[in-house]
């Protein structure tokens, strides 16, 4: 060996053994005990030589483990050197870590690279080390066998977040699997979701299935055909000279993954991430793919299309599947032309099209409900612009119940702003007759309180617009319940009245300790301050106050 090459490669070292230090500071035994899906905490180390610095680190973006340092020499690195002299030395110490370290720390295979920084001022991207144990490998696939068998294929509970995060990704490992069965990863996929769907973990699960196949396609699929010609943060991609999309096999197994993935991203991914869906299937699309090409213009065609179109004198409908998308033109302005809209809406739904979706309305008028916080987008418009028209008030309660589904949303709203389903047309018609209370009641039941606060606003407006009276209060009660802290209503003294006083008692009796907790939160600021008003009342009032303040206590 070169003797200049002998202090850098023992500083490498030292940063290996720090890393290995790093990494076997933990209790890998308990981590992976979670799940038998999990079989070792690590399975990934890079090592980068940049600018006389040595960092290892997990991950293969720029996230540096502790452990950085700075080398004396001011001397560079010639690509043989790394190849020949460097690499293998590594690859030799670091064997001898591996073997020495608890069988949990390390996942069935392990893969250890380098970048290295040479002389000619570009960077050397090798493979330092690849480590497999065999029999860790079929006790793995073992497992996810029997989990298949046991939790989804006959399972009829909902799974958990963690056991979907492990298994979408070893469906799509290669070195578990070599041969690329996508209708069989599809299905498990679609189970989970069937299993979980009413599950406040759904989002989760989506999620987690997405992000795999996501990672999957931009790691293993699209550098067979593209190059890599934007940044890691803003990815564009440019067909590799040569490049044929197989017309058998793999190859297009591969392509329905690719376009389940894309689907997946557009349908239920936030806004910002839509464009990486698009992307995927406008890659597919340069490859000759003309199925990309029908989903990006037409949808998947799995709907009839008696179902997804309609064209007269009043209205034009189309749809998108998988852009999760109605597109309505209003050519005329009249109440039938809204109910033609809304029964098309309530049968597309019913056929099972995505609950979270959006319409894309060209109308000419734009009103929208007097309510604070909601988006103002199309599809809020459109609800909007259908409430006017007393004859599809009816229509509007039918489509609301079709369309409320727990941890769906509409696809045109995010963050503070994000709503269920149904929303906008609850919303109006509550806000219309107190004939829509139950409906109103209905929907609160399925909100899913943890990511959604448009209600508050609807609350604070029926409030506002019926007062509270022995009719509204039970109403108001189930509103109140699923608002958050933050809604804001001065109705304390309305409250005080005797006879309201002793309904809200009746409807508390029923709840549980922090549901009442909740409601004299929003009512009278606290139990403190209720305490006090109570200290102060008398005879019936002051004992039907003392029981408000017991049932909002714990235990």
């Amino acid at each position: 060996m070169d003797d200049s090459l002998e202090p850098v490669i023992e500083e490498m070292k030292q940063e290996i053994d720090k890393w290995i230090a790093y990494i076997n500071d933990k209790d890998a035994e308990k981590i992976i005990k979670r799940t038998t899906l999990q079989a070792g905490v690590h399975g990934y180390a890079l090592l980068k030589y940049e600018g006389g610095r040595v960092d290892v680190t997990d991950y293969p973006l720029d996230l540096s483990m502790p452990g950085k340092s700075r080398l004396s020499t001011n001397g560079g690195l010639t690509e043989e050197q790394v190849r020949e002299q460097i690499v293998p030395e590594l690859a030799h110490y670091m064997q001898h870590k591996l073997k020495a370290l608890p069988p949990a720390v390390l996942d069935y295979r392990f893969d250890f690279e380098g970048n290295f920084q040479v002389v000619s001022g570009g960077t050397v991207k090798v493979p330092i080390l690849k480590y497999m144990d065999e029999a860790k490998k079929q006790l793995l696939l073992e497992r996810i066998s029997s989990y298949i068998s046991s939790k989804l294929e006959a399972g009829k509970y909902p799974t958990k977040p963690l056991e979907t995060f492990f298994l979408a990704r070893h469906l799509l490992d290669e070195e578990l699997y070599p041969v690329l069965d996508s209708g069989r990863i599809i299905g498990l996929y679609e189970r989970i979701q069937e299993l979980n769907k009413g599950s406040k973990h759904l989002a989760e699960h989506r999620n987690t299935l997405t992000v795999a196949l996501k990672n999957w396609v931009e790691e293993q699929w699209l550098p067979r055909y593209f190059e890599l010609t934007g940044s890691e943060w803003q990815k564009e991609y440019k067909k590799k000279s040569g490049a044929v999309l197989e017309e058998s096999g793999s190859g297009q197994e591969a392509v329905k993954l690719v376009i389940y993935g894309a689907v997946n991203i557009l349908r239920y991914e936030p806004s910002y991430s839509r464009s990486t869906g698009l992307t995927f299937l406008n890659c597919l699309t340069a490859l000759g793919s003309t199925r990309a090409e029908q989903l990006i213009r037409e949808g998947s065609g799995v709907l009839p299309v008696d179902i997804t179109r309609l064209r007269n004198e009043r209205v034009e409908c189309t749809v998108n599947d998988v852009f999760a998308e109605v597109s309505i033109h209003m050519k005329q302005e009249s109440g039938e032309s809204y109910g033609q809209a809304l029964r098309f809406l309530i049968k597309l739904l019913e056929q099972g099209f995505p609950n979270s979706y959006q319409i894309k309305l060209k109308s000419a008028v734009k009103r929208w409900l007097p309510l604070k916080g909601l988006a103002k987008s199309g599809t809020h418009r459109f609800f909007a612009n259908a409430l006017e028209y007393p004859e599809v008030h009816p229509l509007l309660e039918e489509y609301a119940r079709a369309a409320m589904e727990t941890f769906e949303w509409y696809s045109d709203t995010e963050g503070e702003k994000c709503c269920m389903p149904g929303s906008y047309a609850v919303f109006g018609l509550g806000l219309t007759d107190s004939a829509y209370f139950p409906l109103v009641r209905e929907y609160m039941e399925k909100i899913d309180i943890e990511h959604q606060s448009v209600q508050n606003g609807f609350t604070a407006a029926l409030y506002g617009h019926y007062g509270i009276n022995m009719e509204t209060l039970p109403t108001l009660v189930t509103c109140m319940l699923y608002s958050t802290d933050s809604l804001k209503l001065k109705m304390m003294k309305e409250i005080e009245d005797e006879q309201l006083l002793r309904l809200l008692l009746s409807q508390v009796r029923s709840l549980q300790y922090y549901q009442a907790e909740h409601l004299v939160y929003l009512i009278w600021g606290g139990k403190d301050k209720l305490k006090k008003l109570a200290e102060k009342a008398e005879g019936e009032k002051k004992q039907n106050l003392e029981e408000l303040m017991q049932a909002a206590k714990r235990g």
